[in-house]
């Protein structure tokens, strides 16, 4: 203390009268600055990539990726996307366990790489269904089982629907060019970015064949799509309709909308009876009630149109006279 400007009788003094409030000591500058812990190595998602633009992006690829696996593997599959999310590369790798079908991929222009990963129950229960049959599961693996040459050709078709209509949904943004860089089974492997680095998920929820339940999962790192946030922000679409492929899809939807069967009866009447006076009808018995003036036709049991009975040559006939369908005309 022989250098201290004060004594520590001075010190002791000063610490009793701050702590009784006779100094104060918010009286200095920016004393309401609050801290906030900040990492310069880590990316920040605030204000980066808007996962809602991935989102519309997702809803068309599904529809091209459906039709696409419907051609290839001859059935038609149950594909649901599930929210993107953007997460460290490290919990998401945490989740996964070996075999997988991990797919490292470039998509030209944008930089760095992503991967696709295959959940083993996709492509088994695909090449399942490729060759016609029914399988019993995919069971236990062992985390270092490779895939066969048969299983890695169905993972490579499966890949080419997925090029496919992932670049056709990127078209209204920008255009995509996609390339198979290598594969692995363990996702540790695929160092597509550090473990602290953001990556944004999307997973696929599918269902090849029953109880089938697999996933499909597309990451892409996060500083691929930061530089084109603001491409993604104003330029994503969800089709305008005029597209060749959504003219076919709504024309083939309208096609099976039409030709779909329906039920049309014709009611007259109905009677009001008894359970033990329907227990002694008999062959023969008459029943009288009053003839509406208009009988009613009843589609797939639903009541539809008022309808006038008459004939048509040797033919009963019904003449339609108004709609009872709320906003039928």
């Amino acid at each position: 203390m022989a250098n201290s400007l004060l004594t520590p009788d001075e010190l002791s003094a000063l610490a009793e009268a701050v702590q009784d409030g006779a100094i104060p000591v918010d009286t200095g500058y920016n004393t309401s600055v609050r801290v906030k812990k900040h990492d310069l190595a880590s990316e920040d998602s605030t204000l980066g990539v808007n996962v809602g633009s991935l989102d519309m992006i997702n809803e068309r690829f599904i529809r091209q990726f459906r039709l696409g696996l419907l051609e290839v593997l001859r059935s038609s599959p149950r594909v649901n996307p599930k929210r993107v999310q953007i997460v460290r590369f490290a919990d998401y790798l945490a989740e996964l366990k070996p075999p997988l079908s991990v797919n490292v991929i470039r998509m030209n222009p944008l930089r760095g790489f992503s991967i696709v990963v295959m959940d083993p129950v996709v492509v088994f229960s695909s090449l399942v269904s490729f060759f016609g049959g029914v399988g019993p599961g995919v069971g236990t693996l062992a985390p270092t089982r490779l895939f066969t040459p048969t299983e890695t050709r169905i993972i490579n078709m499966i890949l080419g629907v997925f090029f496919r209509s992932l670049k056709e949904a990127w078209g209204p943004v920008m255009p995509l060019d996609f390339e198979l860089v290598s594969s692995e089974i363990n996702p540790q492997f695929a160092q597509i970015a550090d473990e602290n680095d953001l990556v944004i998920l999307t997973r696929f929820d599918t269902e090849v064949g029953p109880n089938n339940e697999g996933f499909i999962d597309l990451v892409y790192p996060y500083s691929s799509l930061k530089p084109i946030r603001e491409l993604l922000r104003n330029r994503v679409q969800s089709g305008d309709g005029n597209e060749d492929s959504d003219k076919q899809w709504r024309d083939e939807l309208t096609e099976s909308v039409n030709s779909a069967p329906l039920e049309a009866r014709v009611l007259l009447a109905t009677l009001e009876t008894t359970l033990s006076a329907v227990e002694e009808f008999q062959e023969g018995d008459i029943l009288y009630f009053k003839k509406p003036e208009l009988a009613r036709m009843l589609i797939n049991d639903v009541p539809s149109f008022e309808v006038q009975i008459g004939a048509m040559g040797k033919q009963v006939a019904v003449q339609i006279e108004e709609s009872i369908i709320p906003g039928h005309h």
